[in-house]
This record gives structure tokens, C-alpha cells and sequence, in this order.
């Protein structure tokens, strides 16, 4: 198995920020490894010595509660680079990274990141550009569980999703990924039944539709207004 180079793809994801000879860089250390769906790239507690990059496929960072609920943190995809954002520190995962279909991983040892960041000035920049857009979609991602209740929540990450996944259907867009209730749920952190009602109040008000079991965008207005949107780039009001 052979990563993709910047030239192969065109590099849309957290990523994006580094650039060419940067990301040729850190590919060179990279170390190739192919993840079957359902397996995991690290687990809550685990050490925070690697950083993943997912050159093919989809990987969920989660974090479980005590009674044993699911909260999807952050859906990543082709393009982006997983994991721990402080290489210098000795910690653990506060999260557990699920692959969600077959990924091709391209690992990153903390020793060869850590030997990239002393000898390139340039790359440090970046990586620390990298660093804030990570923090700043987090800070983001809280902004909406917590400010706006429950119906803002579930607008900011239909809103995250359609930029993320979205496709040009007539004149709306359509989420291009199976999202079941149950994922929206946990995404929220809301009950099943509660998202069921919430989106059906969404669709009385044609804001949204389903089509062949997939979510359709038709007012992404009327949802901006319910979430208080506060029009972020695409690289951080994504899921």
C-alpha cells in the first residue's frame, strides 16, 4: 500500500495548511499501515506518542460517560491528521479513534515529528497553524453544545455535516453520508427520541428533507438562524 502524495489528491483536510514540501516532509516519516473497519487507531488512556494521518477512508474520535454513552467528538477523513496536538508532552488519549470503513493510515512517530519540528523552522509554523485550527474547531464544537440548547446543536452539525459531505442536489445540497438518528444523537449528546422530534420539526418547517435515507439541505438559512452561526471558514465548521 502506497499513500497518497499531494499531487495524487487534492489535500481538503485539516492538512491543507501545510504545505507541499511541508507535507512531503512528514509523509517521508510516515509509516503505512491499512485499518479494517470497526478496529481502532488508539483508545481512551492509550499513549499520546503518534499522529495519524488518513491518507483513504474515515476515522470517529469519541469519547464514552460513565453510564457507558457515545459522544462523537470528531468525524475525520481522507486528508487529515489524527491525533494528540502537544508532541512535546507525555500523555494519554482522552479520546478513542474508531476507523469506520477500511483507512489507510500513514503513522507519525513523536520522535520523527519532534526531530521535523527542531530542524525545520518553516514546518513548525505550520504544525502550529495545524495546532489552532484543531483547538479553535474544538472551541467551536462546545460553543454549539452548550449555548444554544439542543435544536442548535443538531442545526450546527447539519450545518458541519453538509460542509463536510454535502453535495449539489437541484437547488439544496445533499449530506452524501448514511447518518442515522442514533449518530446525531450522539454527536448532540441528546437522546434518539429527541433528535426524532427535532428533525421532524425541521421538516415541517422545509428547512430539510430525506431522500433515498439520505439527509437533504434546503434551507440553510432558517438552521444559520437557529444555531446563532457565526459563519467560520469551511477548514473549522466542519463535523
Amino acid at each position: 500500500m502506497t499513500l497518497l502524495s499531494p499531487t495524487d489528491v487534492e489535500r481538503t483536510g485539516n492538512t491543507s495548511v501545510f504545505s507541499d514540501t511541508n507535507f512531503n516532509r512528514l509523509s517521508v516519516v510516515m509509516k503505512e499501515r491499512i485499518f479494517p473497519e470497526g478496529s481502532h487507531l488508539f483508545w481512551e488512556g492509550d499513549p499520546t506518542d503518534k499522529l495519524f494521518y488518513i491518507s483513504k477512508g474515515r476515522v470517529k474520535i469519541t469519547k464514552s460517560t460513565d453510564e457507558g454513552k457515545e459522544l462523537i467528538m470528531y468525524m475525520y477523513q481522507a486528508g487529515d491528521l489524527v491525533g494528540n496536538v502537544d508532541p512535546f508532552n507525555q500523555g494519554k488519549h482522552s479520546f478513542t479513534a474508531e476507523v469506520m470503513e477500511e483507512t489507510e493510515i500513514g503513522i507519525v512517530e513523536q520522535k520523527d515529528l519532534e526531530l521535523l519540528l527542531c530542524q525545520h523552522c518553516d514546518f513548525s509554523i505550520e504544525f502550529m497553524k495545524w495546532m489552532g485550527q484543531h483547538h479553535r474547531l474544538t472551541q467551536t464544537k462546545f460553543r454549539d453544545l452548550m449555548l444554544y440548547g439542543k435544536p442548535g446543536a443538531l442545526c450546527s452539525t447539519l450545518i458541519r455535516l453538509s460542509n463536510s459531505y454535502g453535495e449539489p442536489h437541484g437547488e439544496h445540497t445533499i449530506i452524501n453520508k448514511k447518518v442515522t438518528h442514533t449518530d446525531l444523537s450522539n454527536m448532540i449528546g441528546a437522546t434518539r427520541e429527541s433528535v426524532n422530534r427535532m428533525l421532524s420539526d425541521l421538516r415541517k418547517k422545509d428547512a430539510i428533507e430525506y431522500e433515498g435515507g439520505l439527509i437533504v439541505i434546503k434551507d440553510v438559512a432558517q438552521l444559520q438562524e437557529i444555531c446563532h452561526c457565526e459563519k467560520c471558514p469551511l477548514s473549522i465548521c466542519r463535523i
